[in-house]
């Protein structure tokens, strides 16, 4: 089944032409299937890259997926358009009444500040609690993963000294977790944060269960044994050139950076980088969307009711 999105998103076209099915509204209305609703709340810059990065992974699914693009309301975006954002997105007060089966909650370039100080953390906070009773289960990714294990854990997160920045191997921990069902014993994952959780942090909670870890980079992946929460501090999600956008962005601004690790072909900038975690990134996507489609309510109206 393909994944149901505005016509006129700038991704449809992008992932048509890259095999993914897409359905149009008209289609949509003549299948008598209720799709699952996931919410996508894009806290990223560029929510148009964003945007197509999340829906490839969750439109690869065989099951019918409706997705909203969801945006904080009293924060205004530097990189996106307003028509954009007014064409496609509903902010998070206009859509709160609703249930959803899945929700996505994105990083955001804010890593440096503490919680606090993030000029929408009070809505963030309001948003996070709103997830327990309306959406049956959430993948929070990178500073959003932060911010949801703080919140709900008190997990801190911690500055690094220098940006962790590359493709790195990571080991799977649970063979057994339905979330890394098909996945090898290791695999590499884009990493590009400035700060970290840690395994210490995390132990003391026995709520939590680390499912992905690298020797250098840390904790990875982490599943909430009864929350239906996971916890990804790195980016599946990426395209082969967004470590290169990023890193070509600052060399071309003055910005001291190293070179990512491990990703340019013998360490050549000139060279195009090879996607070497897509079919991990598109296996995590598809084994979080087949577990909610085995555990949430027929009427999406009961998610929720059962706490």
């Amino acid at each position: 089944m393909p994944i149901k999105i505005p016509d006129t998103l700038p991704a449809f076209e992008t992932l048509v032409q890259e095999g993914v099915r897409v359905m149009t509204e008209t289609l949509a209305i003549r299948q008598d299937i209720r799709p699952l609703q996931i919410g996508l709340l894009n806290l990223m810059p560029n929510k148009i890259k964003t945007e197509l990065q999340m829906a490839r992974l969750v439109g690869a699914s065989p099951l019918q997926v409706e997705l909203s693009l969801i945006r904080i309301g009293g924060h205004k975006a530097k990189n996106t358009s307003e028509d954009h954002l007014l064409a496609f997105y509903q902010t998070w007060e206009e859509v709160k009444h609703r249930k959803f089966d899945g929700f996505i909650i994105t990083g955001a370039p804010i890593e440096l500040l503490p919680y606090e100080d993030v000029t929408y953390w009070p809505e963030m906070q309001e948003i996070l609690d709103w997830t327990e009773t309306n959406v049956h289960s959430t993948m929070n990714v990178c500073w959003g993963a932060m911010a949801a294990i703080y919140h709900f854990h008190g997990v801190p997160k911690y500055e690094l000294k220098e940006k962790a920045f590359g493709v790195y191997r990571h080991r799977n921990l649970k063979p057994a977790s339905i979330y890394l069902n098909g996945f090898s014993d290791n695999f590499e994952v884009p990493v590009s944060r400035w700060t970290e959780v840690r395994r210490d942090d995390i132990e003391k909670s026995d709520k939590l269960e680390i499912l992905m870890e690298s020797s250098e980079m840390g904790v990875c992946l982490v599943h909430e044994r009864r929350g239906r929460r996971l916890y990804m501090f790195n980016h599946v999600e990426y395209d082969s050139t967004s470590l290169s956008d990023e890193y070509f962005r600052d060399v071309n601004a003055g910005v001291p950076i190293k070179m990512p690790h491990n990703y340019f072909p013998h360490n050549d900038p000139a060279l195009a980088p090879q996607n070497r975690w897509r079919s991990h990134a598109h296996l995590l996507f598809g084994n979080w969307i087949n577990e909610i489609y085995q555990t949430t309510p027929f009427d999406v109206e009961e998610i929720g009711t059962d706490l």
